[in-house]
């Protein structure tokens, strides 16, 4: 097709495109088998064309999508012969992957003998074998301590299953049931977009659906070029820090130097701490994602977040640093830490150029996975805390969302249902519900972090450990607003005394009817605390969102 196609086909073709990765969505949501797919949605849907463009995504992960072109060009590096019916897997993050839980699934779309698109599928598994349950492990000082390494290897040949590398696969995690199940579902996933893919060639012709893409590639560019081009030229600056990377070292820095001129932004990381011997480094591509995430908030929403809405946005940072660790390194927890500090880091210097567009801080990531046996089956489970979400920042549109999670997935991850996780679980919810006073306080209120109380129904111990960060950071105010109320985690047993968690620790014992005390953190305000209308704080202590004697020392 020599021609532009009119903006009609070039509609139904983005039109389709959204329809097709949301479906991938639901059949993943339908068909996988551990909670934290089924339930927690830890999955993320995208078309990536054969240069690792960045074609279509669903509202999943954005930190997942934001990472899929690098792995996609680890894929087309590693293989130069690709046909119809291989599935490609993948996880390594040194191999384009973001971190070890997230394994990623290729399958090719092809016109006849021409290999256009992938079809990707990236989910997070509940166990990835390695020296702790669950994935995450506080103690690792290498990445060979965190789990399997899969660099881009074909799972499938012509449609033939490889059987001998699924099973050596299976048998190094600790959940092979699930482990199975969740990677059919993902294939499974992959191909329905190759299906859809294939109908929508045979509707209108691969040609005008490529060249529709092309247009629409090019008409995202130029959405997200008329955005960035009414704010202010300059060269800015913004940081943020992590707690600590359980090792001792504290208030590691992220730091964003941002030029803007004209329609382009550059985003200069190299000037952030030097990596470090624990999980909080972060990958190549994880770091990328963050800086794509940052952008993606900042420009339209209705812009659609493709590779052409990334073209004004360059990346700058260097190896050897938190953002972009040495091979070998451990980086487990990057998709959550450094990720949301990345993040926070380039919107606080993007304040000073858009300050109509940024907003204040989301919660943090603070994690539990717990390994144990379930009284009522006599099996082994491990278990995952997505439940006790922090709150979301506030922003010039208004007050932040409560309890709906971390920066890295702006509500992505879902906390699923308290009776269905009872169900499957020996775990008892004693109270879920908002935390008073934990939002940051601006002209615009944070989102309120979660008191939950969870009890333990085991007979034996078990074991836990914890993964995240937010613990003595609590979620960045913005333009005057306050920072939330960070993290507090507790571990509360009749013969012991209480016992504060820390954020990253391991083989941490669990006795049956054990409490774990969890106030998760709220939001961060946006905009001074005096500009708060009256009418919004009675608002505030009428719901309990706010306490009296809080409320009232805020009214004038």
């Amino acid at each position: 097709m020599s021609h532009p196609p009119d903006p009609i086909t070039r509609s139904v073709v983005q039109h389709r495109l959204s329809s097709i990765v949301a479906e991938m969505g639901e059949a993943m949501l339908r068909t996988s088998y551990s909670q934290i797919l089924n339930s927690s949605r830890d999955f993320s849907l995208a078309i990536c064309d054969v240069s690792a463009r960045l074609i279509a995504q669903a509202d999943h992960i954005p930190v997942h999508v934001g990472a899929l072109p690098w792995a996609t060009r680890a894929v087309e590096e590693r293989f130069k012969e690709v046909a119809p019916g291989d599935v490609i897997l993948m996880n390594d993050p040194y191999h384009g992957g973001s971190h070890l839980p997230d394994l990623t699934v290729f399958v090719p779309i092809f016109d006849g003998s021409r290999r256009l698109f992938w079809s990707i599928v990236r989910a997070h598994q509940s166990d990835i074998g390695g020296a702790t349950h669950g994935a995450y492990n506080p103690a690792a000082t290498e990445i060979w301590q965190e789990g399997l390494r899969i660099p881009p290897i074909k799972l499938s040949e012509a449609g033939r299953v490889r059987d001998d590398i699924l099973d050596m696969l299976a048998l190094n995690v600790r959940n092979s049931h699930d482990f199975r199940g969740d990677l059919a579902a993902m294939i499974g996933a992959a191909h329905m977009g190759e299906r859809r893919m294939a109908k929508l060639f045979r509707e209108l012709g691969a040609g005008v659906v490529e060249a529709s893409i092309e247009s629409i590639l090019d008409a995202a560019e130029q959405q997200a070029r008329a955005v960035v081009s009414t704010w202010k030229d300059g060269v800015f600056f913004g940081e943020a820090f992590l707690d600590d990377d359980g090792r001792g070292n504290n208030d590691i820095r992220i730091a964003a130097k941002v030029t803007k001129r004209g329609s382009n932004i550059e985003v200069d990381l190299s000037a952030s701490d030097p990596q470090v011997s624990s999980f909080v480094n972060s990958s190549h591509a994880n770091m990328h994602a963050a800086v794509v995430m940052a952008f993606a908030y900042l420009i339209d929403p209705d812009t659609p977040k493709n590779s052409g809405a990334l073209r004004p946005l360059t990346v700058v940072a260097k190896q050897g640093t938190i953002v972009w660790a040495d091979p070998g390194r451990p980086v487990t927890l990057c998709t959550s830490h450094p990720s949301n500090e990345i993040v926070e880091a380039v919107i606080k210097a993007l304040a000073a150029s858009c300050p109509d567009r940024v907003m204040a801080g989301w919660g943090r990531r603070f994690r539990i996975a717990i390994q144990g046996e379930d009284p009522r089956t006599g099996r082994g489970f491990i278990w995952h805390l997505f439940h006790a979400r922090p709150g979301g920042g506030a922003s010039p549109g208004g007050d932040g969302w409560s309890s709906i999670g971390e920066w890295h997935s702006v509500g992505g991850l879902k906390f699923g249902s308290l009776e269905v996780a009872e169900a499957r679980f020996p775990l008892h919810f004693r109270q879920h519900e908002f935390l008073p006073n934990s939002g940051g306080d601006g002209q615009f209120r944070g989102g309120l972090g979660v008191a939950l109380d969870l009890v333990f129904e085991t007979e034996k111990p078990a074991l836990g450990n914890t993964a995240g960060d937010g613990a003595r950071h609590g979620s960045c105010g913005m333009l005057g607003g306050e920072d939330g109320v960070p993290h507090r985690y507790r571990l509360l047993s009749t013969d012991k005394p209480p016992r504060t968690l820390r954020t990253k620790e391991v083989g941490i014992e669990i006795l049956p009817g054990d409490c774990l005390e969890v106030r998760s953190a709220g939001g961060g305000g946006w905009g001074p605390p005096a500009k708060r209308a009256r009418e919004a704080r009675e608002r505030d202590r009428a719901q309990g969102l706010v306490t009296d004697e809080a409320a009232k020392a805020r009214l004038p």
